[in-house]
């Protein structure tokens, strides 16, 4: 139970206590500052506690914003104050600020707004709520209480709820064919009181469902599953409405639903492949392919968003036309829908399962995401080479914890460190090297399972070694990480493909997912605060380099056969390995309660 402080001159006949009870606290009440200092000592410390002034008048859904939001140590709208226990300390600094006796009434007449001003100056993440249309004030007298009441009565609190519920961002299937009902299904779903976690572990389970409707390998099957697999996205959408209509966000509840999402697509593409075989059809290479293309898609959003994440402003030439074309209303949906994000992508997957076969589908997938990758690509290419920006240490260590670098590069950049200067090409170049000359080998040599790839390997981890030696603060440098990814997940693919034996494309299709999640979960905890994962586990998994050595001995020392059971027997050890801590990690963590809010991917 959370404590909410009446503090200021009563008002008979308010609705205020009612409201506040029913939005979970226990209602004291204090005759001036001192007194209010003194309740609030009487909280527990990890406890929630508001400060309210009587004289309130405003919408439910304005204080339910200011006083019940997770996500921010302490919030405000005029008359109203929160703070979390992280808080705490510095409210009751302010309150102990205060002073009395003749000359401080102006201080203390409106006492929250007094001390959200001090809690402002302390600088402690005080988040000012943006009310758009809703109403907040402290009406001080009868003329003023009377006029908020008819701005409050000439705006309905449940419909801002609602509509505020849907991301403001987000792609044009999601926002014209989903939203327009989700919405509702997302407050059915709060009346209940079922969870966003529960309503996304739904979505998980329905999209399983729809992989084994696409693994049966029959037309009734597909169908069944292309309809499931957009029932699993209604569902998706409506677990972010929920968190927000009902504020439950969650650190926890973040990473389900961003890896979910990816567990989702990726065990559909796997029913679909398991599906085609059943048919005679070996897609397992597609499906693969398309897995590799849509994470490392991810993997450049990820690296450019954390490299300019401190950046302040983008004064580009591309960027001031990406400006100009939103100002021209039709062209910012179909930039959006160029992308192919989550929503377009699955509803066309889902309408092609229902009426081709599982080929076609990953061929449309293909072509789709490698345009959209060359256009977005491209766009963030423009932006770094024409933007000026100074990258930050904080920049530089997320995108070497993205790089998943191993023991061995580690070692190399060790030795390599003091050459080259920061901010130059050098790093991408290197990178971009180091995936190259494996990815050419590899297709190119007419027998890659040999030790002659394991020698090309070890100088792909040189290069590899070479890109991280400095920081990684160059315009350029956010390619570091997407160029180790595709070199990396390429090489597993092909030597899969090219030992021609049945279930090393499975194998390599489970290897791949493994470490794909690993880097995931690296990228939620980077955007949750919390930091990459543990060295240790990034030393146990060997890094990209180490991974891909391994994997090239494998591929030397083992016949095909051998060489298929060792691509399962290390994807199910990596698997265990990261899963094991990421769900320790996440069940325990202390990160701050996070919902993602950014671009549909």
């Amino acid at each position: 139970m959370s404590t909410a402080i009446l503090t200021g001159p009563p008002v008979a006949g308010s609705p205020l206590e009612a409201d506040l009870r029913t939005l979970g606290f226990d209602v004291r009440t204090a005759d001036d500052a001192a007194s209010a200092a003194a309740l609030l000592a009487e909280v527990p410390a990890q406890e929630r506690v508001a400060l309210v002034d009587p004289r309130f008048v405003g919408h439910l859904h304005a204080l339910r914003l200011a006083l019940t939001d997770p996500r921010f140590p302490a919030a405000a709208v005029p008359g109203a104050l929160t703070a979390q226990a992280a808080a705490r300390p510095a409210l009751a600094r302010a309150a102990g600020r205060i002073p009395v006796g003749a000359g401080t009434a102006h201080l203390t007449d409106v006492l929250t707004e007094t001390l959200t001003d001090s809690l402002d100056r302390d600088d402690i993440g005080l988040h000012r709520i943006e009310l758009g249309s809703l109403v907040a004030t402290v009406a001080l007298t009868p003329a003023q209480r009377e006029e908020a009441r008819e701005a409050v009565a000439a705006v309905d609190d449940e419909a801002v709820r609602l509509r505020t519920a849907v991301k403001s961002r987000d792609g044009f299937f999601t926002t014209f064919c989903i939203s327009p009902y989700s919405r509702y299904l997302a407050r059915w779903c709060a009346r209940r009181g079922l969870t966003p976690n529960q309503v996304t572990t739904a979505s998980l389970l329905t999209a399983l469902i729809a992989a084994g409707g696409a693994a049966t390998g029959t037309r009734a099957g597909f169908v069944a599953a292309g309809v499931l697999l957009l029932l699993s996205f209604v569902l998706d959408c409506t677990d972010g409405q929920l968190a927000r209509y009902s504020l439950q966000y969650s650190t926890l509840g973040a990473w389900l639903d961003a890896t979910f999402d990816r567990a989702k697509e990726y065990a559909y593409y796997a029913g679909l492949a398991l599906g085609a075989a059943r048919g005679g059809d070996d897609v397992w290479a597609l499906a693969l392919g398309a897995m590799v293309l849509q994470t490392c898609r991810h993997v450049v959003d990820f690296a450019f968003n954390e490299a300019n994440h401190d950046a302040s402003g983008n004064t580009s030439p591309t960027a001031a036309l990406s400006d100009k074309l939103d100002s021209v209303g039709w062209t910012v949906w179909v930039r959006r829908m160029i992308v192919l994000p989550i929503g377009e992508r699955w509803a066309m997957i889902a309408v092609l399962t229902a009426l081709t076969t599982p080929r076609i589908v990953f061929y449309a997938l293909l072509i789709g995401c490698a345009l959209a990758a060359c256009y977005t690509t491209a766009g963030r290419v423009l932006r770094s080479l024409t933007r000026r920006a100074r990258r930050t240490d904080r920049a530089a260590r997320a995108l070497a914890d993205l790089a998943d670098s191993g023991p061995l590069a580690e070692l190399i950049a060790r030795g390599a460190r003091g050459r080259g200067r920061t901010g130059s090409f050098l790093a991408p170049a290197m990178a971009f090297l180091s995936a190259a000359v494996l990815l050419v080998w590899v297709i190119f040599e007419k027998d890659p399972a040999s030790w002659l790839t394991v020698g090309v390997a070890a100088c792909s981890a040189l290069l590899a070694g070479a890109a991280v030696s400095r920081p990684l603060k160059g315009a350029l440098d956010w390619l570091v990480p997407p160029f180790f990814r595709a070199g990396e997940y390429v090489t597993i693919l092909v030597l899969a493909a090219r030992a021609d034996v049945p279930g090393a494309l499975p194998a390599a299709f489970g290897l791949v997912a493994a470490v794909a999640y690993h880097h995931y979960d690296t990228v939620y905890r980077i955007r949750g605060g919390t930091g990459a994962p543990p060295r240790w586990l990034v030393r146990a998994t060997g890094g990209h380099e180490g991974r891909v050595l391994v994997v090239t001995v494998l591929a030397a020392a083992l016949s095909p056969e051998g060489f298929t059971i060792a691509l399962t027997a290390l994807a199910v050890v990596l698997a265990l390995l990261v899963l094991i801590e990421s769900i320790r990690f996440w069940v325990s963590s202390g990160a701050p309660a996070v919902h993602d809010e950014g671009e549909p991917a």
